[in-house]
């Protein structure tokens, strides 16, 4: 099992139209084979006082949205990113000025979780790919 991170810059003063976005998704990945889950992170921009052992906001910290979307394969997501349904997911691009910055995409294979059975999982996925290579 594996989770895609998209992590994007925000700009200051777009962060309504970006949530927007996503709140009005169409959801075709949802119904994509090999797709779990899929989670929006809003940024809240933290520091840590050391010396006190106390957190606060940071109100010039920028901070990340992340998109992450759980995988039973990293063939599943390839698959994803190569179909129509990622074109048009991905149609509609947003303004340029609603970003700070570049995204930066990370892929992670999951080790443990406390809410799904990664073994289990993967054992099923060995043995669906096993019956799919017959």
């Amino acid at each position: 099992m594996i989770v895609v991170t998209n992590r994007i810059p925000v700009a200051r003063g777009h962060e309504i139209d970006f949530e927007d976005r996503f709140k009005r998704r169409v959801h075709l990945v949802d119904r994509h084979p090999g797709f779990i889950r899929n989670e929006v992170h809003r940024p809240r921009p933290m520091k840590l006082d050391h010396e006190r052992g106390s957190w606060a906001e940071d109100p010039d910290g920028q901070g990340y949205y992340e998109v992450k979307t759980w995988w039973r394969s990293f063939d599943d997501f390839v698959a994803w990113t190569q179909s129509k349904d990622f074109a048009e997911a991905h149609s509609s691009r947003p303004p340029r000025e609603m970003f700070s910055g570049p995204n930066v995409l990370e892929v992670h294979e999951v080790l443990t979780s406390t809410d799904l059975d990664v073994e289990v999982h993967e054992v099923l996925t060995s043995t669906d790919l096993d019956v799919g290579a017959r």
